[in-house]
């Protein structure tokens, strides 16, 4: 079975209603978010990373980054690091970008950022650079169950704003 499939066998089960979109290759959150014409904060972007001896994966919204000093001091974590493009593709089977934020599929634990919680809907590439999978945030939180934490920096405002 495909990610995609897998995904979509977990949602039907627990009564989760989803719509999936295709679109051109993306590469980046913004490209994502151009290509669904959604706001940028709404994709929840996956990050695989070795916390200590195990790998984790960190989800939280696509226009935040992650802040190790946060992530260290609120999870307690004394080594943190990015996997690299090899790891990821060992662990998951995918490429970076196409990660979905349901590390249960991988047999790695979840943390999500609280901040992604401030979006009804969430959108994310389910296996694929040419897919987008939308959600419930709240059912992607009763589904996957992950940790919650604080683990990003905000976005810096946009001129104008």
């Amino acid at each position: 079975m495909t990610v995609l499939e897998r995904i979509e066998e977990k949602l039907t089960a627990q009564g989760v209603s989803y719509r999936i979109t295709t679109h051109g290759p993306v590469y980046t959150s913004a490209e994502a978010a151009a290509a669904r014409g959604t706001a940028l904060s709404s994709g929840a972007k996956a990050l695989v990373l070795k916390a200590g001896e195990a790998f984790v994966l960190f989800v939280m919204p696509a226009d935040r980054k992650l802040d190790s000093k946060r992530v260290r001091k609120n999870l307690g974590f004394r080594e943190l690091r990015f996997a690299t493009r090899e790891e990821v593709f060992a662990l998951t089977g995918l490429q970076p970008g196409a990660i979905p934020p349901f590390g249960s599929l991988f047999g790695l634990k979840t943390y999500c950022d609280r901040a992604l919680g401030q979006n009804e809907r969430i959108n994310f590439n389910p296996g694929s650079h040419t897919t987008t999978l939308e959600m419930g945030y709240e059912d992607y939180v009763r589904v996957e169950g992950p940790e919650m934490a604080e683990v990003t920096e905000a976005p810096a405002r946009e001129e104008g704003a």
